[in-house]
């Protein structure tokens, strides 16, 4: 069986213009000061990666992997979760979404895919460059605005949605399966991707396409009250990449899944740092050891009530405790003998 990798760490809520928040270098002994041995890097953050340049150059990605490696980590995986995001947006969320792109694209949604589609590319590139396999990324939305069903959604439309999300995604993944690349959507509410049915209908829609994966993370699972643990029994074998990221979910006579348009500490379900939410991660990491996921174990901070310095300084060895150093003995092979087939027909009664 495999052992999960870590802990590591997803450095996007963590960024900022104040050191050492402010530089790869010095992101990367703040995290190995804290205990992790690696770091997922945010592809829209500039200031730790430039993913064009990274597309364009194997030398930039060795030395940007020499970096990290000096301080005794590891790339897990690149992230582009804005830039997915951007490959597919309703005209609803036009004005809201824009925030994600360049200055050159807003206010045109053409112009904005399209960069976002160069986006994702690029990232493929970069992984093949530093010898990553997994990348994470939202699936971008069109149907969202029609998640509860009134009015009722017109025959096809659902359909049409998937195949035109397929239809955008498509020359994505096939560029990464040319690089060696798999594409881990997160399944998370607000993306088209966010539980188990949603995942199947776009990966029939790009007609079942071998680097369409997930990204694992129970916290949006607790959020829709749905079985995260029945989940990995369902996926594991897409499940290539693992945020380990907790929550709760606390509904009231005033308030439920949907949250009563509170911020996130008034919610029902919210966000918290490792250990102090409902997620049973004994269980996650159990399956997951169970069903040999090759992958890392990268925390992701987003609490509504804990700083991030306590929840970055407390997720290494709460990950590190729940790794499991997976055996290759079966615990009653003392008692085991040597087969001999005429013992067992006589123990068959043969």
């Amino acid at each position: 069986m495999s052992t999960i990798k870590g802990p590591a760490v997803f450095l996007a809520q963590f960024a900022g213009d104040e050191a050492p928040f402010n530089t790869l270098d010095g992101m990367c002994k703040w995290a190995a000061g804290l205990g992790y041995k690696g770091i997922q890097i945010p592809t829209w953050d500039t200031r730790l990666i430039d993913v064009d340049t990274a597309a364009e150059s194997k030398t930039y990605c060795d030395e940007l992997k020499g970096l990290v490696n000096s301080h005794g980590l590891e790339i897990t995986e690149l992230a582009s979760h804005l830039q997915g995001q951007l490959v597919a947006v309703n005209p609803a969320y036009d004005l809201m979404f824009d925030n994600f792109a360049p200055d050159h694209c807003k206010n045109n949604p053409k112009k904005r895919t399209e960069w976002a589609v160069q986006q994702l590319k690029n990232s493929g590139t970069a992984s093949e460059h530093l010898g990553i396999k997994a990348h994470a990324t939202f699936s971008g939305s069109l149907l969202w605005h029609t998640m509860y069903p009134w009015p009722q959604a017109p025959d096809g439309l659902v359909e049409m949605g998937f195949e035109e999300l397929a239809k955008r995604w498509l020359p994505i993944l096939n560029h990464f399966d040319e690089k060696g690349v798999d594409v881990c959507y997160e399944i998370h509410p607000g993306e088209d991707l966010h539980d188990g049915i949603t995942f199947e209908r776009f990966l029939e829609a790009t007609g079942k396409h071998n680097r369409v994966n997930i990204l694992y993370d129970p916290s949006h699972f607790v959020l829709q009250q749905l079985d995260y643990l029945k989940y990995i029994d369902y996926y594991h074998e897409f499940i290539k990449m693992f945020h380990v990221k907790d929550a709760e979910f606390n509904p009231s006579g005033k308030t439920g899944v949907y949250g009563g348009y509170q911020n996130w500490k008034d919610r029902a379900g919210r966000f918290r740092s490792l250990g102090d939410g409902q997620v049973d991660f004994k269980s996650i990491f159990s399956k997951l050891t169970k069903y040999e996921c090759d992958l890392w174990a990268v925390m992701e901070w987003e609490c509504c009530l804990k700083s991030p310095e306590q929840g970055a300084r407390e997720g290494a060895p709460f990950i590190q405790k729940h790794i499991i150093e997976s055996t290759g003995k079966t615990f009653d092979d003392f008692a085991g003998a040597d087969i001999d087939k005429e013992q067992l027909k006589k123990i068959l009664g043969l």
